[in-house]
């Protein structure tokens, strides 16, 4: 399935140089990406900001990040088939317009409900930038320049990962949490500008028109009733009618899902590919260092400003010990997978991201406490980057498509859920939402929570590796 191309694409040199139009489209596809990332992960050194000026409680802002990531998991396959229908072009502006103006609908938010709603629509728009970003290099590039290209435009996502959350505790201390959404409007301008002057439409010209909009309607609102009865039911009460109202409304939403992807021709979700157990384990690993990365993200970002009361700034510092971490751990993952396992590699990483998490609740001086988050950061980095490296060895080559698609919505809608289940948690075990963001005590009795998500993971993934780690030694031991 060629997509169609502008004639200057396919006559492009192959000779391995980018000519000034071709680092023009990867300029485009990389500014995409990155402000995506960078936006994404710059709220959560924000939160206590925006809580103190909304006067609610950080834990009841987790929405900002939840909310926002429900929507990036359940319409980004739905936002890369549009694409590949109605033209890549066209989609990428259409998603960095809206992304645009809803960064601009945020930082004029008045209040706490205005901006999660703002954050939700915003996550739509990233929906149809995050996969299409990808898919205009691909198609624009047809020779042996696609990997360098391609590889360029994922440096930037990592870039975007790991200044993201120092970009944010530097507006929100120095300028306003409201500027950081004003930052994505000239990025968000310019990656326009560059795609429609410089990028050719192309699409897939045999891909279906089929859109499952009723799969991931169902499964956004399945969640997101789930994710509200969790995170309401403290104060609603957990036997109440709303919260056995909207629990039950969350379970039906789930299996009318089933139901739709079953009978859909062209399904958001491969439910066959669940019958693969080895696939199954490893997404469902890949997803829980997924959960650990979001869960120390957010947790940490309230420790260290409200229990150990460091600001935006100096917290944004040492968040890029992490990001340090996850950046260069991912950017070796490739290489180190092409010596060893991806499933073992990603079961060293879960270890030790686990052990790291135990590590950071004890530590104390903050120096050593970025040194663990160095650790953490290399763990997590393993134990997600090469989930999609590892679920392909075990799907035929004509399904590694949905798989792919399947373990990117796996990733980021168990860290949607996972925001909401440990704020709700966090505010149990403190006793109080309102001071459940500044309980030392009680956010590190979470994480270590957290890090036994890490080690099951771990756990799962030397299972399945185990049986072909005997057979070799049996091997090596006919052999000698």
């Amino acid at each position: 399935m060629r997509p169609r191309v502008a004639p200057q694409v396919e006559t492009a040199d192959a000779g391995g140089s980018f000519s000034h139009r071709d680092r023009a489209v990867i300029a485009a596809a990389a500014l995409s990406m990155l402000i995506v990332q960078m936006d994404w992960f710059a709220l959560d050194l924000m939160l206590p900001v925006i809580a103190r000026d909304f006067g609610t409680s950080s834990t009841d802002l987790q929405w900002l990040v939840s909310g926002y990531m429900l929507a990036i998991g359940a319409l980004m396959i739905v936002g890369g088939r549009t694409a590949d229908v109605h033209g890549r072009r066209r989609v990428i502006v259409v998603g960095l317009v809206v992304f645009a103006v809803m960064s601009v609908v945020c930082s004029a938010a008045q209040s706490a409900p205005w901006l999660v709603g703002a954050r939700v629509v915003q996550g739509v728009g990233a929906a149809l930038i995050f996969p299409v970003s990808v898919a205009v290099v691909t198609s624009y590039f047809r020779d042996e320049r696609q990997g360098p290209a391609v590889g360029t435009v994922l440096a930037f996502s990592s870039v975007g990962t790991a200044l993201g959350p120092f970009v944010g505790g530097v507006f929100a201390e120095h300028v306003s949490w409201r500027a950081v959404f004003l930052l994505n409007v000239p990025v968000c301008l310019a990656a326009v500008l560059l795609v429609l002057r410089f990028v050719p439409e192309s699409r897939d010209e045999h891909a279906t028109r089929h859109l499952d909009l009723p799969g991931a309607a169902a499964v956004a609102l399945g969640l997101a009733c789930l994710m509200l009865a969790v995170d309401q039911g403290q104060g609603w009460g957990w036997a109440s009618a709303p919260t056995l109202i909207t629990l039950v409304l969350g379970v039906a939403f789930l299996v009318l899902f089933v139901a739709v992807e079953r009978r859909a021709p062209e399904p958001l979700i491969e439910l066959s590919l669940f019958r693969n157990v080895k696939f199954d384990v490893i997404t469902l690993a890949g997803s829980l260092s997924n959960v650990v990365y979001c869960l120390i993200a957010v947790l940490a970002a309230l420790y260290l400003q409200q229990a150990r009361g460091l600001s935006p700034f100096h917290a944004g510092v040492i968040f890029l010990a992490l990001s340090c971490g996850v950046g260069a751990a991912s950017y070796w993952a490739g290489q180190l997978a092409l010596r060893w396992r991806a499933e073992l590699l990603m079961a060293c990483g879960m270890l030790t991201s686990g052990a790291g998490l135990l590590a950071l609740t004890w530590v104390r001086p903050l120096g050593w406490y970025a040194v663990v988050f160095v650790v953490c950061g290399v763990g997590i980095g393993l134990g997600w980057a090469l989930t999609n490296v590892a679920t392909q060895a075990h799907v035929p080559a004509e399904r590694t498509g949905a798989a792919s698609g399947l373990v990117l919505t796996s990733l980021v809608l168990f860290g949607a859920v996972s925001v909401t289940i440990a704020a709700t948690v966090l505010e149990t075990i403190s006793g109080s939402p309102t001071t459940a963001a500044s309980d030392g005590p009680a956010i590190e009795t979470v994480l270590r929570g957290t890090s036994v998500l890490a080690f099951l993971g771990a756990f799962g993934l030397f299972a399945i590796c185990r049986p072909r780690l005997l057979t070799r030694r049996v091997a090596v031991e006919d052999t000698g």
